[in-house]
């Protein structure tokens, strides 16, 4: 055995988070020993349970948070649970490294305490929360000025940084002060032995010529209020041939359920919430063109979306809007809106993409290509063991302990 990890992740349950789970496994294939800790979920309500010999611990967890004030309650309930879950995992079991999963920043602060015992934090780095504030609520408050020092006091902690594009390792040594070799690119990539196209059931397009895709959270920064009007606009020139299904859960669904019985689009678009990875499969399989309305600001355009690769993988042409990390990952297999006349544009090109089936196929040949020779999650593992064995070489050497929180 190599060491023991444990992996805290605060916002899903695991498995239902692949990316965590993936890095799970890994770990687990490469000699550690791992143990995870994430809160219970709808399907993941067992406290504990081992899979795939991977410890798996559920605590409580309140409501979703779908507001300053909630979130600020879901994530004070979740540090209480992961601290007292922490010290007991640690004695009972032990760990080397703490690998710590946002969103939220807050994790590093029960890691810390674990820091003194000369165990090491890895932070892995899924989303650039100050602009994810941002773009959520639309003002630098309080609590955006919150997220600024969470994200300050992660950096300045965490001895090694798992960056999933090359615009957070920029983040992490610029604006986090991490030594750039401290932060590895470990891109979020599908498991292409289990994320492949199935049959597509004709039945998935309600009785209409073509089905249009998304998977994801259904939350503000997803765009699916821009889906909304795009769908709306291409009902309104005619077009009855076409279906939306939007797959995925989030604090939007219910008001985005509610939006599609008041803009009277029943008929043509379903928000299915949650579903099993067999249905998501066929939903996605089914489908002529995929769409990611990921709205345009700052957070989407730093980020990588893992449906943007899903829908690769199964060979699927994208519409989404023209974003830094978008058009790294997709290339040639999107087509590209612009920012103004949103729903107008993006809803043009999705009709144009139908109209042109041949170019359909190109662009998801293109896109299915790419996927497996660079971005499947294959490619990722090196660097996932490579920012490991740099935690390690850094417990085994034991550099001068950082604690002059003030320099955060």
């Amino acid at each position: 055995m190599k060491g023991k990890v444990i992996i805290v992740v605060e916002n899903l349950p695991v498995p239902f988070d692949t990316r965590v789970w993936k890095e799970a496994i890994a770990l687990c294939k490469a000699d550690y020993e791992v143990t995870v800790l994430c809160p219970k979920g709808k399907g993941y309500e067992r406290g504990y349970e081992v899979i795939d010999g991977i410890r798996i611990y559920r605590h409580p967890m309140p409501k979703e948070g779908n507001g300053a004030l909630g979130y600020l309650l879901e994530y004070g309930c979740a540090l209480t649970w992961e601290m007292l879950y922490l010290w007991w995992i640690y004695l009972r079991h032990g760990f080397d490294v703490i690998q710590g999963c946002n969103p939220p920043d807050d994790i590093v602060m029960v890691a810390v305490p674990f820091r003194l015992l000369g165990v090491k934090y890895v932070f892995d780095h899924h989303d650039v929360n100050p602009e994810l504030y941002f773009s959520k609520f639309e003002r630098k408050d309080v609590f955006y000025r919150a997220q600024v020092w969470l994200e300050k006091l992660t950096f300045y902690f965490s001895d090694v940084v798992m960056s999933t594009n090359h615009s957070y390792k920029e983040i992490a040594v610029t604006r986090g002060g991490v030594a750039p070799e401290d932060v590895f690119v470990v891109r979020n990539g599908p498991d292409l032995n289990t994320f492949k196209p199935v049959p597509p059931n004709p039945a998935r397009k309600n009785g209409r010529r073509y089905l249009v895709g998304y998977v994801g959270t259904i939350s503000v920064q997803e765009g699916l209020d821009i889906l909304m009007d795009v769908a709306d606009y291409i009902k309104s020139i005619g077009r009855e041939d076409i279906y939306f299904t939007c797959v995925g859960g989030g604090p939007g669904l219910v008001g985005l359920q509610k939006m599609t019985r008041d803009r009277n689009l029943e008929d043509m678009v379903k928000f299915t919430g949650r579903v099993p990875d067999a249905e998501l499969l066929e939903i996605l399989s089914t489908a002529d063109v995929c769409v990611n309305p990921d709205k345009p600001c700052e957070m989407n355009d730093l980020s990588t979306m893992i449906k943007i690769m899903e829908y690769m993988a199964l060979g699927k042409p994208i519409v989404q809007f023209d974003l830094k990390e978008g058009r790294f990952s997709a290339q040639e297999a999107s087509l590209y809106s612009n920012h103004s006349n949103r729903a107008t544009d993006f809803g043009d090109k999705i009709l144009w993409l139908l109209d042109h089936p041949e170019e359909r196929e190109r662009m998801g040949e293109f896109g299915r290509r790419r996927v497996q020779k660079e971005l499947a999650w294959e490619y990722s593992v090196g660097n996932l063991l490579a920012a490991y064995e740099r935690a390690f070489d850094k417990m085994r050497n034991k550099p001068e302990l950082r604690t002059d929180a003030a320099k955060a």
